[in-house]
């Protein structure tokens, strides 16, 4: 919905697949799914799931780089980053019941896509 060009788009896809790579890994070694862990211990795991794949090591390198940061609201660096960005965060309202003031706070600091904000004000309500 955002006309990326056909190998951000690609990229993008595989990283929204693998975002969540290291949930189940987190759950065992720290007991939730925090972002932050999720960030660091989902690296590797992509990498090693990635490599033998065919992709290209830069496309590798930016599906690690998007999983490594999907729930770091700053320092968003491309269109991709950002799209990821407001659907792990969209999924994530929906499933957990976020409060309506910290999804508004989200559409209104973070969202930049008009998509997204579309997105957030139709499944919210906003």
């Amino acid at each position: 919905m955002e006309g990326l060009d056909g190998q951000t788009q690609y990229v993008l896809e595989i990283a929204a697949i693998t975002h969540d790579i290291a949930c189940p890994l987190c759950r065992e070694k720290y007991g939730d799914t925090n972002g932050k862990h999720q960030e660091a211990e989902g690296v590797p795991l992509v990498e090693a799931f990635l490599n033998g794949t065919g992709l290209h090591a830069a496309q590798i390198e930016r599906v690690k780089y998007l999983v490594g940061h999907h729930h770091t609201f700053s320092g968003i660096d491309g269109l991709d980053y950002q799209i990821l960005v407001e659907a792990d965060f969209i999924a994530n309202a929906s499933e957990n019941g976020y409060e309506a003031s910290r999804i508004e706070a989200f559409l209104d600091r973070i969202v930049k896509t008009n998509a997204g904000k579309r997105l957030i004000q139709n499944i919210f309500r906003l």
